[in-house]
């Protein structure tokens, strides 16, 4: 949704005298009412030019009509008052704190306005200054008071009533919200009318929504409650239906410019395979299998998000579909010295080596002879990580371009341009959210044409996985195998951590292991205690009948996999750790956990730890021991194990940004789209982007000219669609 660009350049006519052209590209230093000492706070927030101010949405609005009267006050009910300073004053309080006192005249009476410990808030009032204060009156000593009330200084001249509904923008230290709405009605009187509408006139039209000049003026200055949400909501669906397009016209372009394998995979060949697992699939699992290799065995690539709560059985659907690619043959290859044709290649890239290697090993271990089709011998796993000599990465990497190695398992290192595949059929990319858009396609960039497998344990909201994955297919995993059972979790005060080691070593002594999870590898300026330091402490207090590892991201990867071997051989009962235990680690006795500093982690990483204990035949149990006072992540996580109500809740509390991926994918962040809030708006843009795509792929309808031109602009370096521009 950029005003830039081409609308930059699109000059009106001169101003006044001394006012500079009409651009969306003129600075803000220049406009009337700014000048370059304010211009210069105002770029902490990124507001440069005229258009960066119009596009500086606001985050809510507060009524500061002033339209209320003294005598129409109820106690506790919401009111704006206009009035003139007429005394201002501090006292101290009677527990000796100084409370700032500041009377207003009003047109029929006087308020007061009072504010505790703030006695710098003087500084702002003048006797004779008009202002506008808005809060909740109490009746205090026969007289109307304010607590604390927001308040909005009124310039020379300046009327109380030019708005009903007062802006609140997002701020930066060091600017102040009068810095901004100035800035802001200056862009406004500057240049409202030069952004060119981006949408067709039939949209508009059919959509029920305002013209941009008509919108940008609402969503800053808006004229009566309604229009802030039909502002906002023209600004929204633009936004999302976008993407949309954008998104579509990724997943065409890659389409058409590419030509995967197609990887049959038959009742015979799923037979075999379903042989190798010592295991029934459950039904979800089976479902998505099929839905996944329907997809591999057409000639053009697959894009599929595979989704599902920590222990749905996300690696066990990823190794069926390795083993369904690389059981196909190259067809027209020549053969190899056994007279065999060559087979295809798969990959499994995971986020940290302790990840990798574990996936390894299950590969190992489900492709050895167990009367299966293809002896192990045939099927070597190739193991590509950063802590490997050079010798053994040089001799992997020839063995993974010669088509040798037929299944490889690497961290990053996959994505580092040094793998160079012969015959690659299928990536699986595992936790892609810690990936992003960009690096995900980097596989695809070389002379094969892979199938692409996303995985990710982070559920995401139906409404946000349509918006944020548009360019891809979702199979969801709703299930969990037999006898998994939900995780026991507590939340641990402080003054409780006693009972809890009592309880956690008890379980212990019955034969469990366990995990005791720090934030931090060193001390933190917020006090979280260090890793080393906790494992000091716990092996010389709480825990010191017992034998304790420790690991995090800084041990050598030799190190670390040394620790995690010698836990899963019951070498060690307790493993106090960082989050890099977050994703994949899998020790079944390991049912035991504590969380130290709970209401550090994010709601999402709370519960991937979680899932490290729910490995086991006995019921997992964690404790996440937080600090005083409310803690929504820490709540929200103890109500409940269901991974999908806790993305939503973990939405709601943090923002899409994290999950839309803008900040590992390089992409612009959403200007005003929520996804959880939107939800209607993000699935009524979907549909109308699908049904234009599918008229009219290429945008070539010259009324889309402007439309096209803002897609490439904003999501064209991200997606490669520069060329539509």
């Amino acid at each position: 949704m950029s005003t830039s660009d081409d609308a930059s350049r699109a000059d009106g006519a001169p101003g006044g005298r001394g006012e500079p052209p009409r651009s969306l590209a003129t600075r803000l230093e220049r406009l009337p009412g700014v000048g370059s000492a304010r211009a210069r706070r105002l770029e902490r927030l990124g507001l440069v030019t005229v258009a960066d101010a119009l596009m500086h949405f606001p985050r809510d609005y507060r009524d500061f009509s002033g339209a209320h009267a003294v005598g129409d006050l109820v106690d506790g009910e919401h009111a704006s008052l206009a009035g003139t300073v007429a005394d201002v004053g501090t006292r101290t309080t009677a527990r000796g704190g100084q409370m700032l006192v500041v009377r207003l005249a009003c047109a029929d009476g006087g308020v007061r306005a009072v504010w505790f410990n703030m006695p710098f808030m003087a500084r702002r009032f003048a006797v004779g200054q008009a202002v506008v204060i808005a809060g909740q009156p109490r009746r205090s000593g026969g007289k109307w008071e304010f607590a604390h009330p927001e308040v909005r200084w009124l310039g020379a001249g300046e009327r109380h009533d030019a708005s009903e509904w007062l802006a609140v923008y997002p701020l930066a230290d060091g600017v102040q919200q009068w810095h901004v709405r100035a800035a802001v009605q200056a862009a406004l009187e500057h240049g409202a009318e030069l952004p060119p509408e981006a949408l067709p006139a039939g949209i508009l039209a059919a959509k029920g929504l305002l013209p941009i000049a008509e919108a940008l003026r609402e969503i800053h200055c808006p004229s009566a409650r309604p229009m802030i949400d039909a502002a906002r909501r023209r600004f929204v669906y633009q936004e999302l239906f976008m993407l949309q397009l954008a998104l579509r016209m990724h997943r065409a372009q890659q389409q058409r410019r590419r030509a995967a394998p197609a990887i049959p995979c038959d009742a015979r060949v799923d037979g075999r395979i379903r042989a190798r697992f010592p295991f029934d699939l459950t039904a979800a699992q089976g479902r998505v299998c099929a839905e996944i290799v329907a997809d591999m065995g057409r000639p053009e690539p697959m894009n599929r998000l595979l989704q599902g709560d920590v222990g749905s059985g996300k690696t066990a659907v990823a190794l069926y579909c390795v083993l369904a690619a690389v059981a196909a043959r190259v067809p027209g290859a020549p053969a190899a010295p056994s007279g065999r044709a060559p087979g295809y290649q798969a990959a499994i890239m995971a986020p940290t080596e302790l990840l990798a290697r574990q996936h390894a090993a299950t590969l190992e271990h489900l492709l050895g002879d167990q009367g299966g089709r293809v002896p192990r011998a045939e099927l070597p796993v190739e193991l590509l990580v950063g802590g490997q000599s050079a010798a053994r990465r040089r001799a992997s990497l020839e063995r993974i371009a010669s088509g040798e190695a037929r299944i490889v398992v690497g961290t990053q290192a996959l994505l580092a341009g040094e793998a160079r595949f012969r015959n690659l059929a299928l990536v699986v990319i595992d936790e892609q959210h810690r990936f992003g858009v960009v690096q995900r396609g980097l596989l695809q960039e070389g002379h094969t044409d892979p199938h692409t497998l996303l995985m990710t344990a982070t559920p995401i909201p139906r409404t946000v996985a349509h918006a944020v994955y548009g360019d891809l297919d979702v199979s969801t995993l709703d299930e969990q195998p037999p006898g998994r059972q939900p995780v026991a979790t507590y939340r641990v005060e402080r003054e409780q951590t006693d009972a809890w080691w009592d309880f956690f070593r008890r379980k212990l002594r019955d034969g469990r292991q366990g995990y005791v999870v720090v934030p931090a590898v060193e001390e933190s300026k917020r006090g979280l205690e260090s890793v080393g330091s906790a494992y000091e402490q716990l092996a010389n207090g709480a825990l010191e009948e017992f034998r304790l590892g420790l690991v995090h991201g800084r041990l050598p990867a030799r190190r670390k996999a040394e620790v995690m071997e010698a836990l899963r051989a019951g070498e060690i009962d307790v493993l106090v750790a960082t989050s890099v235990i977050e994703v994949g680690i899998d020790v079944p006795r390991a049912t035991l956990m504590t969380i130290l500093d709970a209401d550090s982690f994010g709601l999402a990483q709370l519960h991937q730890l979680r899932g490290r204990v729910a490995r086991g035949a006995a019921r997992g149990i964690c404790g996440a021991v937080a600090g005083p006072g409310a803690s929504p992540r820490v709540d929200a996580f103890v109500a409940t194990t269901d991974g999908f109500a806790l993305a939503e809740q973990d939405l709601l509390l943090r923002g899409p940004g994290d999950l839309v991926g803008a900040r590992q994918s390089g992409a612009p962040p959403m200007y005003l789209a929520d996804l959880l809030r939107d939800a209607e708006v993000v699935a009524e843009a979907r549909r109308d982007a699908i049904d234009l795509f599918q008229r009219d792929p290429a945008l070539a309808d010259p009324a889309l000219d402007r439309l096209r031109h803002l897609i490439a602009a904003r999501w064209g370096d991200t997606l490669g669609l520069a060329r539509i521009g």
